[in-house]
Parts: structure tokens; C-alpha cells; sequence
């Protein structure tokens, strides 16, 4: 029987005695009705006032028989009362305290910052898709809505560092910027980038001019509801009367072609599992091959392991973003930056820009994994711990093995004096520090780009000479 039942059976019982007592008192005394109810009050309660009539000693048997039993509903009443109180005060904690140690055991999850109706549509997509999410939400009402539908619900605002933790945002795969602010939104983008650069960030915008903040800002997406609808009305208008004409941009879209990715000694994707370097990618794996051996749609908890070859589903049209379409597979590249977040944030970047990339954190590792490793391209930053950027451009260049290499120094400093010294160390590039992240990774395909067209025109030449 649950506390409230109790309660009210509780009430119950103390109404019977009382109708008991007087109907006693009415029956054995001859009280009148108010009489007899004023008794039993007064002897139930226990506070010692006279009889309203002497008793006779049928009815002092009667009085005292009622004393006990109306002691004992009393008391039964008011554990009943005190229980079903403390229950509502302490239950809610409690469910509270059991959902945040189920959310610090979440892993490659996903957060929604903010619970409207575009927030309520993603939820309910993820449930239907068994996927593991929280929910952020600031007002209270909500917040009781969300836990009524068995979500995982944080109370807070979404801006804020301590809340974005308790919702696990640095073990999460994903989070959606679903506030009704513009900044709102970019600073939540700003908040969850610096807690975790490899999370990848859909945002909401509601005026084109927030777009580019908020991209700015770290998100890797940044759509508009209004403009997506009117888009979809659009077409499903066009569709129905018979003018749609399939675009090139739709055709771009299904253009998928298979793609084996190799995961090489020192890659990030390394003691990952498959779910999380898929989430990493954006692709769905399709198959492992290890050993020689293929596994179609293997199991999502796999660890991977050096020489592991992975299937996945490439779009043609990302041309812009894919260094060289031809590749087979990814080529190395080697990091060297002593700051931990700008690390995970490029290594993230240049992953989905079609690398493999490596890491390292001062000027001596960087030389030992660029030796060994051999990489397409390094991009060093200018100012590491026990050797500079440009005392490890000048050692790598008098290795032989390693005059292919290319190399991009990375610094905040845009003085000509230090671009200089930078190309005379044996540079191939310097790229200025700047809010635009993505001019690291343009510049590096655009060098790669540069040494393929040289070799394809002395190609040629050896071919016309040849003839």
C-alpha cells in the first residue's frame, strides 16, 4: 500500500472511531449528540477535562477501551501523514540524484539545449531511433514535462560550463543549439567547443546574420527552421503539381561511392570504437576488415586496432573538402601543438577534411613521430616547448627521408620578419592564428594541390620528351 493510501485509510479509521465513541456515549449515557461528540474529542485527544456527565461504570469501561483504540488510530494516522510528506519532499531528490549518476555514465551521446518544438521533434526522434540523450531546459514546467515522458533531463541554463558537464558534454558525440536566442545559442556553441573540440555541434539560427557568428563561433552546422520549412513547403508544392526538376546539388547528394579507410599506427581513430569514430566521421561503417578478414556491418562496440580497414559510404560531391578524390585512402598528417584543445580541435577537423591525423605536444615528440611516421604533411606551431617550430623545420630538412614532407608553420605572430625566418628554415607555408579555423586546413590542401599539379606537368614534360 502506497503512503497516500495508507493516509487516507488512516482518516478513515479515526472518522469511525469517533462515530463509534459518540454513538457509545449516546447509547450507554444518554449524552445528546453534541454531547457525545464533545466527549469523544476530549477523550481521544487525551487533554483532561472533566465528563460533560458523571460516568457510570459501563461507561468508564466504554471510555477507556476508546482510549486505546483511538490512541492507536491516532498514531497510526499521523505515520501515515508524516510518511506520505517526507515522500513527496525526498522522492523527488531521489529520482533527481538516480537520473544525474545514469547521465555521468552516458557515453557518445547526444545534448539538447533547450526544449521547444523544434527540441521536442529532435527527442522524440532520438527515443524512436533508441538513441541516449539529455535534454537542458530552464523553466521548471518543462522541465517537469520532460521527466513525466522518461527523458533525461537537466534543470539549468544551457550557457553555463557547470551545466553543460552535468550533462555530460565531454564524453557526449553531439549537441544541438536549439535556444530561442541567437547569442544565446552562439555562446552555448563558444561554451561547448572550449569543453570539448571534437564534439560535433548542430545550431539554430533565426536571423541569417547569426549564421556566420555562430559558425565562427565552432558549430559544424547552423540551420534555420523557418528557412528549412519554407524550403521543404516549396518543394513538396512543386512536386505535387508536376515542375520539380531534380537539382544538381540534389543529384551531388546521391552520388555515394564505397571508400576503405585505414587506421595507421599513431591515428586517433586507434583504441576508438567503431560507434565513436563513426559518430567522429559522420558516416555509417559499413564493414571491418581485419586480418584479412571482412565483417558487414559489424558490432558498434568494437575497439579498433592498427591495420584495420574500415567501409564507409563517401559522397562524390565533397569535392571541395576532400584533398584528392582519388585517394584510396586517407594520407597522414602529423600535428605539433603544445595546447591540448587546439589539438583534439584540428585533429577533429582535419579528420573530416580526409587525413589521418597524429599528434604530438612539444618540438621533440613532433620530430620522433614525423621521422618515423613519415607524414604528407606537418603543420607545427611556431612556439613548442624543447625545440621551436622553426628548429624542427630545419632538422627535418636535413633528413634526407623526409625532403617530400611538407611543412606549415602555425603562429599568432604576423610579423614579416617571422614569416621569414619561418620559409628559410625549410617552410613551405605560414598560416596567421585566426577565429577562421578552416584557413589551417585550406591551406594545407592547397599545398598538396600545388605539388600534384607540379607533378602532373613534369609528367607531362618527361611524356612530350619521351615522344
Amino acid at each position: 500500500m502506497s503512503p497516500n493510501h495508507r493516509l487516507v485509510v488512516a482518516l478513515v479509521l479515526c472518522v469511525f472511531v469517533c462515530a463509534i465513541g459518540a454513538s457509545g456515549y449516546v447509547l450507554i449515557e444518554d449524552y445528546t449528540i453534541p454531547e457525545a461528540l464533545y466527549m469523544c474529542v476530549i477523550t481521544l485527544s487525551t487533554v483532561g477535562f472533566e465528563e460533560v456527565k458523571p460516568l457510570s461504570a459501563s461507561g468508564r469501561v466504554f471510555t477507556a477501551f476508546l482510549i486505546i483504540v483511538g490512541i492507536g488510530s491516532i498514531a497510526f494516522a499521523s505515520h501515515a501523514f508524516v510518511e506520505s510528506l517526507l515522500k513527496k519532499v525526498w522522492s523527488g531528490r531521489s529520482e533527481i540524484r538516480k537520473m544525474k549518476r545514469e547521465i555521468s555514465r552516458l557515453k557518445s551521446h547526444y545534448i539538447i539545449c533547450g526544449y521547444g518544438r523544434v527540441g521536442e521533434a529532435a527527442a522524440e526522434y532520438l527515443k524512436k531511433e533508441h538513441t541516449n540523450f539529455v535534454i537542458i531546459e530552464a523553466k521548471k514546467e518543462q522541465t517537469r514535462e520532460i521527466q513525466e515522458k522518461g527523458y533525461f533531463v537537466i534543470e539549468g541554463d544551457a550557457t553555463r560550463e557547470t551545466v553543460l558537464q552535468e550533462a555530460g558534454v565531454k564524453s557526449a558525440s553531439g549537441l544541438l543549439a536549439l535556444l530561442n536566442s541567437d547569442p544565446d545559442n552562439l555562446f552555448l556553441v563558444l561554451t561547448a567547443r572550449e569543453l570539448n573540440p571534437t564534439l560535433h555541434i548542430i545550431a539554430r539560427a533565426e536571423e541569417a546574420s547569426s549564421e556566420k557568428k555562430i559558425y565562427r563561433a565552432g558549430a559544424d552546422n547552423v540551420t534555420s527552421p523557418f528557412t528549412t520549412a519554407g524550403r521543404q513547403i516549396a518543394g513538396d508544392i512543386l512536386a505535387a503539381t508536376g515542375k520539380l526538376k531534380e537539382s544538381s546539388e540534389d543529384l551531388a547528394f546521391s552520388k555515394a561511392v564505397p571508400q576503405w579507410v585505414t587506421v595507421h599506427d599513431g591515428s586517433s581513430m586507434r583504441g576508438e570504437t567503431i560507434k565513436m569514430v563513426s559518430n567522429q566521421m559522420g558516416k555509417e561503417i559499413l564493414g571491418l576488415r581485419r586480418n584479412g578478414h571482412d565483417n558487414i556491418l559489424p558490432d558498434s562496440g568494437i575497439i579498433l586496432e592498427s591495420s584495420d580497414m574500415l567501409l564507409v559510404m563517401d559522397e562524390e560531391r565533397d569535392s571541395e573538402n576532400r584533398f584528392d578524390q582519388h585517394q584510396p585512402e586517407p594520407q597522414k598528417l602529423v600535428i605539433v601543438d603544445d595546447n591540448p584543445i587546439i589539438l583534439r580541435l584540428y585533429a577533429r577537423l582535419f579528420q573530416k577534411a580526409g587525413f589521418t591525423p597524429m599528434t604530438a605536444t612539444d618540438g621533440r615528440k613532433g620530430l620522433d613521430l614525423i621521422i618515423e611516421e613519415k607524414p604528407m604533411v606537418a603543420v607545427i606551431d611556431y612556439m613548442l616547448p624543447i625545440l621551436s617550430g622553426i628548429e624542427l623545420c630545419e632538422r627535418i630538412r636535413a633528413i634526407e627521408a623526409c625532403k617530400d614532407i611538407r611543412l606549415i608553420i602555425f603562429t599568432a605572430d604576423n610579423h614579416p620578419e617571422t614569416q621569414k625566418r619561418a620559409l628559410q628554415a625549410g617552410a613551405d607555408a605560414v598560416v596567421i592564428k585566426s577565429p577562421e579555423a578552416s584557413e589551417v586546413i585550406s591551406t594545407v590542401i592547397e599545398v598538396i594541390k600545388k605539388d600534384q599539379r607540379q607533378f602532373e606537368s613534369t609528367k607531362e614534360l618527361v611524356h612530350q620528351s619521351s615522344v
